[in-house]
């Protein structure tokens, strides 16, 4: 019995592929994987007008025969007839997005330029017509040399027309034309000429969105924009959350109030007073700057600009040896480190991906920001700057900028060391700009503080419950500081001996052990800390910023935001990259580095601070 004649479908990601496949073969389909890899083989059978039975082989998504995963590599190698116990296709079916024509024209080139019989499938054309574009199917194709057949795969539109295509593309016994082989800019500039020409009509809002991606994405408008937008966002961190912020302080402060009016001298009342109210009540003041934080980037998010925003960092990424594929990890990390090292598995490139994991940490996530913020209530006034421009918020865009610029060197370090390797390309499609739904930004808002304050009752509560008890226990002689006399002292007194050269007192030392366990820990920390040691009950009702600033130097301040900085995230981070990496070695050189950059920068800038007498 002779083998059947062979056709691939071929094209970007998110073309259509799978659901032409399906309406192409029906139930005539067989799923294995590819010998060798663990790459998914579709392949089923199709009837062409003349009665001839073909094999249909759904071949993986690729933006390019240059291939950066196993995926790719096993679509150029099936196209060119290099896999083994694989026969070359004989017609090659190209599926375009019909509604991203012009980036999937870029792959589309690469393949017709093989010179092999090839279709072009122009799929979801309805959501196109949807989105304001009409295009001219015959212009297309003469632009590109090749039949194209307009189709939607879900309603089976075109299906027939693209049956005999297909037909013809086997009976076609003269030559195909011989195009030439661009690189991929010239590739991109073809692709843009062509889309264009072959746009026959196009909506207001088609044109509006084109315009908006011209200014958003051009490569020196673009950056200072987004870095407007986020000094913007650290600005209304502070200004807008500063009412909110201060009504639940002076709620938690009266709560304690009456907790002292109320109840009698005591271990209890202490407990209340000085673990639970001082301690995760000074975190949880800090709720406002988190959600407004995070309303923020949910509209980015829903609006379609944060993918644009990961293109223009592929420039900033590609000058560190990684590309744009890591922006989105890293984005994530500025709500945890967490999630962000689990993106990573989106990327191919294994160098890139462990770069990446190893610099996820320096990102300022979410749990940073009390801390932060509560140090900048203390020590930073609330003056303008530069023609009304908050000066607290300059100062927390300024941290957020110092994490970011900090992971790029170090990201440029470890490409020319431990993880040497040359950068992958990055090619990702833009999204659709559209309104935020309100219900969707507050089910995601809601979702996000739920997590905070669960946080709050949880590891928190813990965390200053079991601090409490070292902090208070033996109790102290008369005369004696109770923090002199407690466990927790002496523990911190030991400490402090290292930490003492960057400007640190006892107080700092000992918030930074519970801090391993959430980062915003060291804010609940320092609050039981100076309520279990205050001479008297006034004292303890003394808000956290207010104490500090009585108390701290500026210098040492400052050495305390920066080491918060560079300082390695929550155990639970360091649990997830050594899942992600499959051993220990790369978490204990990722805590290495990181508590090293820590100790350094806080030295220096207590040191600096001190030299220049502030």
């Amino acid at each position: 019995m002779s083998q059947l004649r062979k056709v691939a479908l071929v094209g970007n990601p998110n073309a259509g592929k799978s659901a032409l496949f399906n309406k192409l073969t029906g139930a005539r389909q067989k799923i294995a994987n590819y010998p060798g890899v663990t790459v998914e083989r579709k392949a089923g059978r199709i009837v062409l007008p003349s009665g001839e039975p073909v094999e249909l082989v759904d071949l993986p998504g690729a933006y390019a025969f240059d291939a950066s995963s196993p995926d790719e590599e096993v679509t150029r190698q099936v196209v060119h007839g290099e896999f083994p116990g694989e026969a070359a296709p004989g017609v090659l079916v190209i599926v375009l997005d019909a509604a991203n024509l012009e980036q999937h024209l870029v792959f589309a080139q690469e393949v017709i330029a093989l010179g092999r019989p090839v279709v072009i499938a122009l799929n979801m054309v309805d959501l196109a017509e949807r989105d304001g574009v009409l295009l001219d199917a015959d212009a297309l194709s003469q632009s590109l040399g090749v039949p194209v057949v307009s189709t939607v795969a879900v309603r089976r539109r075109g299906i027939e027309p693209l049956l005999e295509a297909i037909g013809e593309a086997f009976a076609r016994t003269e030559p195909v034309e011989e195009r030439p082989h661009l690189d991929i800019t010239e590739r991109r500039l073809e692709a843009k000429a062509i889309a264009r020409a072959a746009i026959l009509s196009r909506s207001a809002r088609h044109r509006i969105e084109s315009g908006l991606d011209r200014v958003l994405l051009h490569p020196w408008l673009g950056p200072p924009i987004l870095f407007g937008l986020l000094f913007v966002i650290f600005q209304a961190v502070f200004s807008w959350a500063t009412p909110f912020a201060d009504a639940l302080d002076g709620a938690i402060g009266g709560l304690s109030n009456w907790v002292v009016a109320t109840f009698p001298s005591g271990l209890i009342r202490d407990f209340v007073t000085e673990g639970a109210l001082a301690g995760v009540g000074s975190v949880i003041v800090f709720l406002p700057q988190i959600v407004i934080l995070f309303a923020f980037i949910l509209v980015m998010e829903a609006s379609g600009y944060m993918a644009r925003a990961a293109f223009l960092m592929d420039r900033l990424m590609q000058g560190v040896g990684l590309s744009g594929r890591s922006f989105i990890p890293l984005l994530s990390s500025f709500a945890c480190a967490i999630p962000g090292i689990m993106a990573t598995r989106s990327i191919a490139d294994p160098k890139d991906r462990l770069t990446t994991i190893l610099i996820a940490p320096m990102m300022t996530c979410s749990a940073r920001l009390p801390v932060y913020a509560v140090i900048i209530a203390a020590f930073i006034p609330q003056t303008t700057v530069g023609g009304g421009i908050g000066l607290q918020g300059l100062v927390l865009f300024a941290l957020y900028v110092s994490g970011i610029l900090g992971a790029m060197v170090v990201a440029l370090v470890l490409r020319r060391s431990v993880t040497a390797g040359a950068a992958s390309g990055f090619i990702m499609e833009l999204p659709r700009y559209q309104w935020p739904h309100p219900g969707d930004l507050l089910i995601g808002l809601w979702q996000r503080a739920w997590v905070f304050l669960r946080r709050a009752g949880t590891i928190i509560f813990t965390a200053t419950v079991v601090l409490w008890i070292l902090l208070s226990f033996p109790q102290a002689e008369p005369g004696e500081s109770q923090l002199d006399a407690s466990i927790a002292g002496h523990v911190a007194t030991g400490l402090n001996t290292v930490l003492e050269p960057i400007g640190f007192n006892r107080e700092i030392s000992l918030a930074l052990i519970p801090a391993m366990a959430a980062r915003e820990v060291a804010v609940a920390s320092l609050a039981t800390t100076y309520a279990v040691d205050a001479p008297d009950e006034e004292a303890e009702a003394t808000g956290l910023a207010s104490t500090l600033s009585q108390r701290w130097s500026l210098p040492t301040a400052l050495a305390f935001l920066a080491w918060f900085v560079f300082a390695p995230q929550c155990l639970s981070t360091i649990a997830v990259a050594r899942r992600e990496t499959n051993g220990w070695k790369w978490p204990a050189f990722m805590l290495a580095y990181l508590f090293g950059l820590a100790y350094l920068f806080a030295g220096i800038t207590y040191w600096s601070a001190v030299a220049l007498g502030l």
